[in-house]
């Protein structure tokens, strides 16, 4: 187990680095340390597998600030992988934010992302909405000023490109990146002429949501200054569906031993840490 501060720091190598990585997509202990245990340089785990994990609900932003940082504790008590968090638009107004950096500091999330999408969703038509580039600006000063750790990285995340186009993106990343965020996490990329664009306009590392567009793969997204590319939530739907399909064969009548897809003794040692507890009990309860 390494602390708090090293994984910090290796969130920061990997933003410092040449390359661009696809983080592991985790939402409990068991998912984080298969990511980890498969080389993945980093976790993220996402505001919506965080509603659906704890809630069971869409991602429509009805978890608490207090629900999230517990479950992130679990987390990153279970193993060493930096954790990348999505901590939405910081539970609130930017004294909210500052709650929020404290609570996911001591979680020991290596990083969080910020953003400046108009949360949770106000009385309406429903679209997406910005806050003010004021309003932004100051959540991401607010989330800087109240960290403790200054390994601990703040991401400035921004819809912008979705919502009100190139130019807007644009202004808002300078904006961000002169407040001294660490980090821009753009949502909405398509094209590699909207990636060029947000890479000239700051220095600071890419994070992008969702790595479809013709980017030409890691290679060329690092070449545009992406260090993190997310690759979507695959893990937590592929288990929802493993357990779906299980308890409607027990409740059709096969029996356990005819089960498809069941984990060897073997990996479920391996991701429980049996060995480690085992040789505790020796250690310490005489056998």
């Amino acid at each position: 187990m390494t602390s708090f501060t090293d994984r910090r720091q290796a969130f920061r190598s990997i933003l410092a680095g040449p390359d661009c990585v696809h983080p592991g997509s985790v939402f409990d202990p068991i998912s984080a340390r298969i990511a980890e245990d498969l080389g993945f340089e980093c976790g993220m785990f996402a505001g919506s597998i965080a509603s659906f994990t704890v809630l069971g609900a869409p991602d429509i932003v009805v978890l608490t600030l207090s629900e999230f940082a517990e479950q992130i504790t679990r987390i990153t008590r279970a193993g060493s992988i930096p954790l990348l968090v999505d901590a939405d638009h910081g539970y609130g107004n930017a004294l909210s934010v500052m709650r929020t950096v404290a609570e996911l500091e001591r979680a020991g999330v290596a990083a969080m992302t910020i953003e400046d999408t108009l949360l949770p969703r106000p009385y309406g038509d429903g679209r997406v909405q910005l806050l003010s580039r004021e309003e932004g600006l100051g959540k991401i000063r607010a989330a800087l000023a109240a960290r403790t750790d200054p390994s601990l990285v703040i991401v400035a995340r921004t819809s912008a490109l979705a919502v009100s186009g190139i130019e807007d993106a644009v202004a808002r990343a300078v904006q961000y990146t002169e407040a001294g965020a660490d980090a821009l996490f753009f949502t909405g990329v398509t094209t590699t002429e909207q990636l060029a664009a947000l890479h000239a306009a700051s220095p600071l590392p890419i994070i992008i949501g969702g790595s479809d567009g013709e980017f030409g793969g890691k290679a060329g997204m690092a070449k545009l200054g992406v260090r993190v590319a997310l690759q979507g939530h695959q893990p937590f739907m592929a288990a929802v569906r493993a357990v779906h399909e299980t308890l409607r064969a027990l409740r059709e009548g096969v029996a356990p031993k005819d089960l498809a897809n069941q984990p060897t003794s073997a990996l479920m040692k391996q991701v429980t840490r049996d060995a480690a507890y085992a040789a505790a009990m020796k250690a310490f309860l005489g056998g």
